[in-house]
């Protein structure tokens, strides 16, 4: 897992573009009237998504077509597993704290 994904999604407007692509694959149009960012600043992330792996693009006529692609997430939920488990191991003992008091 390269930190390069972090760097990806630090930036605001790439996590609204994939935020919108969450929920249906989008063409450049459709997402400046959905998020009201302009062409030009929508194609430059796409972009950046798209060379990172992020999202994938297909022609479609005049239109390309953009849609999720999940291998980076799951880098990323990879990486974040133990810290995740970090977590349940506190919150169980907090649980079991909380059961004691009772």
């Amino acid at each position: 897992m390269s930190v390069d994904a972090f760097t990806v999604l630090a930036e605001p407007t790439r996590r609204l573009i994939l935020g919108r692509l969450l929920e249906d694959e989008s063409g450049v149009n459709e997402l400046v009237e959905a998020l009201d960012i302009s062409q030009p600043r929508v194609s430059k992330q796409l972009k950046v998504l798209r060379e990172a792996g992020f999202v994938t693009c297909r022609t479609e006529a005049q239109r390309r077509i953009y849609r999720i692609q999940p291998g980076p997430f799951q880098a990323l939920d990879d990486w974040l597993q133990p810290y995740r488990a970090l977590w349940d191991r506190h919150l169980d003992a907090l649980e079991r704290h909380l059961d004691n008091l009772e």
